[in-house]
């Protein structure tokens, strides 16, 4: 549920006692299976969604929210008799970076055994988000996020992984998250976390003092092109073949394995013959494309269905990275997730209009402009 406000700080805002006046609520679904899950069907693509939701009020209007957005959306969810929807209040006044109030409810007992025999029958990608934010995915060093992944994997599909950022404090945010990572990372094939997530799983000593000294949510000013090359690289150490780090309103980072076995490992959505090379060994940057920005919620998500989208396509690296971002820029015209998102030739043909891309991109000591595209490319990768 998100609600309107003025530009005012949130400190000032919400003080006890105060009164604000704010615009009409909206309710929308959010998380991965919904904004990821209903931007894919947005733009085009056949989508089946998975997830968990309690047989409460809140499961209900789950259910009929994704229903609303097309016939057998809704077929794959599950139902925990007995259990609470995990929701999520949004404060994202114009101006004023969002703040979060969540219950993780029934994601808490997610586990691999809810995902049906049969149920992946017929499908090329498995996208699965926000561990971090499910109990028995961390716990255990791990485990059942291991035996979920490793279970798809098995089947030949390309798995895709993104996460979240939990809060320090938390039992998520005290998990041996370089050990989970090590564990699971080598049943991911394209690994697609936020910089201040990976940063704080990887680095939490460094994330520590960046957050103490530019505030938790203006990380992305740290994020130049030696400290990601250093955070994928290690990402690619740990069996991942391809790393996109989101960066928010600065682009979106993209880095390949340069072991052509692991790439051919990534399934169906692999790429082939010529593609293999055209996807090797490539260190690239999108820029963010240029809009007059509503609301942020699920920007990250979009992005990831852009990437997605393309790379199901089997479309040439930079396309899919430019259909990425210019996916995510849709998303934020509008207030809730998905609602801005485009088909995909909708999205395409405004790329290839002339879309003005942002100037707003991290230090890139050592890369260059690509020829023809309006990426950054760092030198070293270039064959």
């Amino acid at each position: 549920m998100q609600g309107g406000g003025s530009a005012q700080g949130l400190s000032e805002m919400l003080v006890p006692g105060k009164l604000v006046e704010v615009g009409s609520a909206l309710l929308s679904t959010g998380g991965a299976v919904s904004n990821t899950g209903l931007a894919l069907h947005r733009l085009g693509f056949p989508v089946t969604l998975m997830g968990k939701v309690g047989d409460d009020p809140f499961g209900r209007l789950v259910l009929d929210l994704l229903k609303g957005h097309g016939d057998g959306l809704a077929d794959g969810m599950i139902v925990a008799s007995g259990e609470s929807s995990s929701y999520s209040v949004v404060l994202s006044p114009p101006g004023v970076d969002r703040v979060f109030l969540h219950c993780t409810g029934a994601n808490d007992t997610f586990a691999a055994d809810d995902m049906p025999a049969g149920s992946l029958a017929g499908a090329k990608l498995f996208h699965f988000g926000y561990p971090p934010l499910m109990a028995r995915m961390y716990a255990d060093g791990g485990a059942e996020l291991e035996r979920l992944l490793s279970k798809v994997k098995e089947q030949g599909l390309t798995v895709s992984l993104d996460m979240a950022r939990p809060d320090p404090a938390s039992p998520a945010g005290r998990a041996d998250w370089p050990a989970i990572l090590a564990r699971v990372l080598p049943w991911v094939d394209i690994f697609l976390p936020s910089f201040e997530e990976i940063l704080f799983m990887l680095r939490p000593d460094r994330y520590r003092e960046l957050a103490k000294r530019h505030g938790a949510d203006d990380l992305l000013i740290c994020a130049d092109g030696p400290l990601l090359d250093s955070l994928s690289e290690q990402l690619l150490g740990m069996g991942a073949a391809v790393v996109g780090l989101k960066l928010g309103a600065r682009g979106f980072y993209l880095r390949t394995t340069a072991d052509p076995e692991r790439l051919r490992r990534i399934g169906l959505c692999a790429p082939d013959g010529n593609r293999l090379a055209d996807w090797l060994d490539r260190e690239l940057l999108a820029p963010c494309y240029r809009v007059e920005a509503v609301g942020t919620t699920g920007a990250g998500d979009c992005t990831i269905a852009g990437f997605l989208g393309g790379l199901a396509q089997g479309l040439p690296i930079e396309e899919a990275l430019l259909g990425a971002v210019g996916v995510g820029a849709c998303s934020v015209e509008r207030a809730d997730a998905v609602s801005g998102v485009r088909s995909w030739r909708e999205v395409r043909e405004r790329i290839g209009a002339g879309w003005q891309q942002s100037e707003d991109v991290p230090s890139l000591p050592g890369w260059e402009r690509a020829s023809g595209f309006g990426i950054w490319e760092h030198k070293r990768a270039l064959g």
